[in-house]
C-alpha cells in the first residue's frame, strides 16, 4: 500500500507496510514493491518535466583544515561517536581515513551515555536470555537474526574496548561489575560508574589520535552526500563518492572525495524541545541519507527516556541547559522507585515489572500520572540505599544534583521524560550496507532491526560497536574494487559546489535570517512535543503534519525575501532543513502505523495488530530538497532501489 506524502517542499516519499513480511530483514519483497512504485513515479516525474540529476551529491593530529578545498581519502567517516571511531580504527589498516565531526571530537551522543553496554558476561546469563529481553522490549518488531548477531558478538566487542584501554567497574572479586536495567532479566550492563560513554569515547579517541592513518576534521558540518546515478538493466544504482562540508570556523566549503563513506552521525533529539542529546543531534545523517535516496525505516519509534532531571523540581534551578540531564536507567536497576507528588508509588499499577519495565512502558506511565494529576514531574527515589553505594555507582548524577541543592542520598530526584533515542533510521543490512553503493552506516543513525519498536536499555552502544566492526570487511572489499578509480572522478564537473552565505549576504541579512530560523526552530520543537509526543492520535498527527508544512513554507519564504539563494549554506539554516526533514518523516511514519506498538502509542488504534507487525519502510518517490537546501537548479528524479544480495529474507520473530 502506498502512503505517499510530502516530506519537504516539492518532495515526497512512500511508506510501506510490506504485505506478508513479518521480519525487518525480509525486505527483498518490500524493496521490489518500492522498485515498482518508483518506476511508476519516474514515469510520472518525466511527464511532469522533472530533470534527472542529483547535485548533492595520514595524520594523527586533530586539525581544522590545511587550506585545500577538496581532499581525498580512502575512507570517510561522518561522526566521532563510538560507531565512527571504532570503525575508523579498523579500516585505517587498509588506507587513509578522515573523520568529519561537527563540533569537538568528543561531543557526541556517546559521551552522554551513562548506563553502559549490555553484554552476556555472567555464567548464569545466556545469549538466548539477552535475545528474549531485546525482542520483548522491542514489542516483537525486532529482526531475530540481527538480535542474535548483536547479542552473540557483543561480549567480544566489549573485550576489544578494554584492549583499547577503556576502564570499567569491577566488583570486589575482581570480576566486571554488571548492573541491571529496565527490561533486562539479568545483570549484564558493563559500566564505568554513571559515565560509561565518556570513558569509551576517551579510550577510542586516544587510540584514533595516535593512529597515523587517521585525520580528524573538527568543526566541519556535513552538508550533503556526493552521489552519482548509474542506469542498469535491473534498475538504477546510486553510488556515494564523498561529502561536502562547511568548516564553521573558517566559513569554507570543504569537499571530501572517498572510496567508502560511513554515516555515524547519531540521532535527532533536537526535533523536540527537551532532549538528553547534545546540540549536535539534529538528524543530519538521516536527512542527508533521505536527500540521497537511501531507504529509511521505522522513524515513528522515538524513544523518550522516562527519567531526565526535572529542573522545575530542583531547589536551585539551573540558569539554562543545552540538553536535559539524564538520570540513567541504572538508578531504577539498582532499586530506585518512582513516586508521584503525593508520594504514591505508581509503576505496579501499570506493569507487573514495576520500575524495571521497558522504557516505553515507564515513559507512558509517567506521562499518564502527570496528565491525571496536572503535575510537572514525578520523583525517582534511591535514598533508601546506603549512601556509599549510591555515591559509588552514581557520582556524576549526585554531583549534578548537589549543584542544584539536592542530595540524592537523602531526597528523591524530580524526573520527567525527554526525547532520547531514534529507533528508526537509514536501513542497513547485517554488514552495515545501505541501499546506496559505497555508503555504510552504523549507530543511532541506522535502523538495523535490533531495536524493533523500542530499544532495550544499554543496547545502543552495543549495536554501534557490533555494526561498526561488521561494516569493516565489506568496506575494505569495496575500497579494493574502486581504489584505482575513485580519485579520478571529475568532482568540479559532477557536483556544483555550494557557497557559504556570509561571503555573499550582508551581516544584517544573515542576522535576520538566523534570528528568524532560531524562532522557527523552537516552533518546530513545540509542534513535535505538543502533537507527536509520547501519546498520539491521528488528529494530532495530522495537525502536526499541516503545521510543519506551513512552518517550512513560511521559513523558506522569509529567507528568500532576505536575499537567500538556492546554492547557499549556513550552519543554522542547514541544521533547520535537517530538523524539518526528520520531523516530517517521523510524522508521516507515525500516520502510517495504524496500531499501537512499543514507542508508538495512538489513542485511535490502542491495540497491537498482528498483521501490522511489520517495519515501516520509507522510499523516496521523487526528491527536491527544497529551494533553500537545493544545490542545483534541477530536481532529483525518482530512483529504483537496487536490491543487493546482502538483503536476504530471514525468519520472522514469533510473537
Amino acid at each position: 500500500m502506498d502512503f505517499g506524502a510530502p516530506c519537504l517542499r516539492g518532495a515526497s516519499f512512500s511508506a510501506y507496510f510490506a504485505p506478508g513480511l513479518s521480519s525487518f530483514r525480509s525486505v527483498d519483497a518490500s524493496l521490489a514493491l518500492c522498485q515498482a512504485s518508483n518506476r511508476f513515479l519516474t514515469i510520472k516525474a518525466a511527464a511532469n518535466g522533472r530533470i534527472s540529476s542529483h547535485q548533492n551529491g595520514r595524520h594523527s593530529r586533530t586539525r581544522l583544515d590545511d587550506g585545500s578545498s577538496t581532499k581525498y581519502f580512502d575512507f570517510l567517516v561522518i561522526g566521532s561517536g563510538v560507531a565512527g571511531l571504532r570503525y575508523a580504527l579498523d579500516v585505517a589498516k587498509f588506507g587513509s581515513v578522515a573523520i568529519i565531526t561537527k563540533s569537538e571530537p568528543q561531543e557526541s551522543n556517546t559521551r552522554y551515555a551513562q548506563g553502559g553496554v549490555s553484554a552476556v558476561l555472567d555464567p548464569s546469563d545466556s545469549v538466548e536470555n539477552h535475545m528474549r529481553d531485546t525482542i520483548v522490549a522491542g514489542a516483537f518488531l525486532c529482526d531475530e537474526e540481527t538480535v542474535e548477531v548483536v547479542c552473540r558478538e557483543g561480549p567480544e566487542r566489549v573485550k576489544e574496548l578494554m584492549a583499547f584501554g577503556a576502564s570499567f567497574d569491577h566488583s570486589e572479586d575482581g570480576q566486571l561489575h554488571l548492573a541491571r536495567e529496565g527490561g533486562h532479566s539479568h545483570h549484564r550492563i558493563v559500566h564505568t560508574a554513571d559515565m560509561t560513554g565518556r570513558e569509551i569515547e576517551r579510550a577510542l579517541l586516544t587510540a584514533v589520535k595516535n593512529n597515523a592513518s587517521i585525520s580528524i576534521f573538527e568543526h566541519h558540518f556535513a552538508l550533503d552526500l556526493l552521489t552519482h546515478e548509474t542506469t542498469l538493466q535491473d534498475g538504477n544504482t546510486i553510488t556515494c563518492h564523498g561529502l561536502d562540508t562547511l568548516n564553521v570556523r573558517t566559513k569554507e566549503v570543504v569537499r571530501f572525495i572517498s572510496a567508502v563513506t560511513l554515516l555515524a552521525t547519531g540521532g535527532a533529539g533536537h526535533i523536540y524541545p527537551s532532549t538528553t542529546n547534545p546540540l549536535v543531534a539534529t538528524g543530519d545523517g538521516v536527512a542527508m541519507g533521505h536527500r540521497a535516496q537511501a531507504v529509511i525505516s521505522n522513524m515513528e519509534f522515538v524513544q523518550f527516556h522516562p527519567t531526565a532531571l526535572a529542573d522545575d523540581g530542583l531547589p536551585i534551578k539551573p540558569k539554562s541547559r543545552e540538553n536535559a540531564f539524564l538520570i540513567t536507567e541504572a538508578v531504577r536497576g539498582a532499586g530506585g522507585k518512582l513516586f508521584n507528588m503525593a508520594r504514591e508509588r505508581f509503576m505496579p499499577l501499570y506493569d507487573a515489572r514495576g520500575e524495571l519495565a521497558p522504557r516505553d512502558v515507564v515513559a507512558r506511565s509517567i506521562d499518564d500520572q502527570l496528565k491525571k494529576n496536572n503535575e510537572k514531574f514525578v520523583y525517582l527515589d534511591i535514598s533508601h540505599k546506603p549512601a556509599g553505594e549510591v555515591l559509588g555507582h552514581f557520582p556524576n548524577i549526585a554531583r549534578e544534583c548537589l549543584k542544584c541543592g539536592l542530595d540524592i542520598t537523602k531526597e528523591p530526584i524530580p524526573v520527567v521524560p525527554a526525547a532520547h533515542y531514534m529507533c528508526g533510521g537509514i536501513q542497513t543490512g547485517l554488514s552495515g550496507q545501505t541501499s546506496i553503493e559505497g555508503l555504510y552506516a552504523a549507530g543511532e543513525v541506522t535502523c538495523t532491526g535490533l531495536h524493533g519498536a523500542n530499544r532495550l536499555a544499554s543496547n545502543s552502544l552495543l549495536e554501534a560497536l557490533v555494526f561498526a566492526q561488521r561494516a569493516v570487511n565489506p568496506s575494505k572489499d569495496h575500497f579494493q574494487r574502486v581504489q584505482g578509480s575513485y580519485r579520478a572522478v571529475d568532482e568540479a564537473r559532477e557536483w556544483t559546489r555550494p557557497l557559504e552565505s556570509t561571503a555573499i549576504l550582508e551581516d544584517s541579512q544573515m542576522e535576520e535570517i538566523r534570528k528568524f530560523t532560531a524562532v522557527q526552530r523552537k516552533s518546530l520543537q513545540q509542534i513535535m512535543w505538543n502533537f507527536v509526543g509520547i501519546v498520539r492520535s491521528t488528529e494530532r498527527l495530522e495537525i502536526a503534519q499541516r503545521r510543519l508544512e506551513e512552518l517550512e513554507t513560511s521559513w523558506q519564504d522569509h529567507l528568500f525575501r532576505h536575499g537567500w539563494k538556492p546554492n547557499m549554506v549556513d550552519l543554522e539554516v542547514c541544521e533547520m532543513r535537517n530538523l524539518i526533514c526528520v520531523a516530517r518523516v517521523v510524522v508521516r511514519s507515525a500516520l502510517s502505523r495504524r496500531e499501537s506498538r512499543g514507542l508508538h502509542y495512538t489513542t485511535d488504534y490502542p491495540d497491537l495488530v498482528e498483521s501490522r507487525r511489520l517495519p515501516t519502510v520509507l522510499i523516496p518517490a521523487y526528491w527536491n530538497s527544497g529551494l533553500v537546501n537545493r544545490l542545483s537548479t534541477g530536481s532529483v528524479s525518482s530512483r529504483a532501489v537496487k536490491t543487493t544480495q546482502e538483503f536476504q529474507p530471514k525468519t520472522p520473530v514469533q510473537a
